[in-house]
């Protein structure tokens, strides 16, 4: 029973990890918002298998529902006529400066990692037997990587989000999930909810007052998109 647990947790974990990693670099912005949905979806089961109800309730809720509706705003279809709907973007950034941009997330990877296997010795959860916790600093990791590396204010919008679940899977790591830490967690994802509406209102004012460019040098219209 318990390596049927472990093996249950592994998948979550890969599953998290994957659609993470759609969702930051995927071009498609539309499907990487769908991608971050399923990401949603997956980290409730990682919840429940963590043994957090409280907080399978707040995901779904906030995470699933709420923010996916945000995205799916900020990229104007959820609008019947709204102006540039978003579709793609591209990425004109020099690939020197990007390789840049990623060591330093891998630095940031790094040192987060160090910090679980030798500063904190006290977890409460430990990452050899959850790897869930693994995935958690990837994620975290990534996100800080594509938030530095995408101009476009709809990915660092996603970035911000997953950067969130990231730290908020090593928090439950490190307090585990009980009543108050799931309390606390509950209140990082409602902030992490009204951050996601704020910059999705954003995003469609931006893109009503000053066009599709207003977004970021990687912006595109649904009509330039190839």
């Amino acid at each position: 029973m318990i390596a049927s647990f472990d093996t249950i947790e592994a998948v979550l974990a890969l599953c998290l990890t994957v659609s993470a990693l759609v969702c930051l670099f995927d071009r498609h912005l539309v499907r990487a918002c769908c991608f971050f949905v399923a990401f949603a979806v997956v980290m409730t089961l990682a919840w429940w298998q963590l043994g957090a109800p409280w907080l399978v309730v707040t995901e779904l809720l906030l995470g699933v529902v709420l923010t996916g509706l945000c995205f799916f705003y900020a990229l104007g279809h959820l609008l019947p006529g709204a102006s540039s709907p978003l579709k793609r973007d591209t990425f004109n950034e020099p690939w020197s400066r990007a390789a840049i941009r990623l060591l330093l997330a891998l630095a940031w990877f790094v040192m987060i990692g160090a910090a679980i296997l030798y500063v904190i010795v006290d977890m409460a959860y430990s990452p050899s037997e959850h790897p869930l916790l693994l995935a958690g600093v990837v994620i975290a990791a990534s996100a800080i990587g594509a938030f530095a590396l995408h101009r476009h204010l709809l990915r660092r919008l996603l970035a911000f989000n997953l950067l969130g679940s990231g730290v908020f899977m090593l928090l439950a790591g490190v307090a585990g999930t009980s009543p108050p830490a799931q309390a606390l967690i509950s209140v990082g994802l409602l902030v992490a909810w009204l951050g996601s509406m704020l910059g999705a209102l954003l995003i469609r004012q931006l893109l009503h007052l000053e066009g599709i460019e207003a977004l970021g040098h990687d912006g595109e219209s649904k009509e330039g998109a190839t």
